[in-house]
């Protein structure tokens, strides 16, 4: 499978370094206060080819940018109610420093979801992500139903996030098989995994994590 692995909710120096050696493609850094793994201090410098990818709910764009700048962010993902119009000055803005950064917009899914709202975000994003519409912004530890993604029609790329663990293992295969089977593999670009891989917020387990990759892309 040609999936994204994206492991969310980094923090912690030793932790960081532990889980690079798996060379995961992107590392997210939480940048929202209520959150239990708000990144605060300098962290660890990503190696070559993992994109550092921060997540903000709803914050101002001066924000955004000041975190792109400081942690030298490749991806910026929006996981509150940002507008198009948002997402817009936040690119020409980003564009306007030099640097080349991903956006990525997340959508909340529980039982059913109208993809028309994505319309206003095609050709202003990168990527959108798939996200478990739960009580917290993200690392709610459950799954949503990913049978609506099969009715999926949008030529943007996305992640696959909320919930995923070990246990998903089969039914991420049985889901990106789909798409290959209906020529659209492409658009399954990735999955965003965290709190099911978690011996405390911020902190992962890494070989748990190296067996989850193992047994996902064998």
């Amino acid at each position: 499978m040609d999936l994204k692995l994206k492991i969310c909710g980094m923090r912690e120096p030793q932790n960081i370094r532990e889980v690079a050696l798996l060379h995961p493609d992107y590392m997210g850094l939480i940048f929202y206060e209520a959150s239990p793994r708000h990144v605060q201090e300098e962290i660890e410098e990503a190696p070559s080819g993992v994109k550092k990818t921060g997540v903000f709910v709803n914050a101002p764009e001066e924000y955004v940018l000041e975190k792109v700048q400081k942690y030298d962010l490749s991806a910026v993902q929006l996981h509150g109610e940002e507008s198009a119009e948002f997402c817009r000055s936040l690119r020409n803005a980003v564009s306007g420093t030099g640097k080349k950064v991903e956006l990525i917009k997340v959508f909340g899914v529980k039982e059913e979801f109208n993809f028309r709202v994505l319309d206003a975000y095609e050709g202003i994003v990168d990527l959108f992500l798939f996200d478990t519409k739960g009580r917290n912004r993200g690392g709610n530890g459950i799954t949503f139903n990913w049978e609506i993604l099969k009715k999926y029609k949008s030529p943007t790329p996305f992640f696959l996030s909320g919930g995923i663990g070990p246990e998903e293992v089969s039914e991420i295969k049985k889901l990106y098989r789909h798409f290959e089977e209906n020529d659209k593999a492409y658009l399954f670009y990735g999955i965003d995994v965290n709190s099911k891989f978690e011996t405390a917020p911020g902190l992962k387990n890494a070989e748990k994590l190296k067996t989850f990759r193992e047994a996902l892309f064998t």
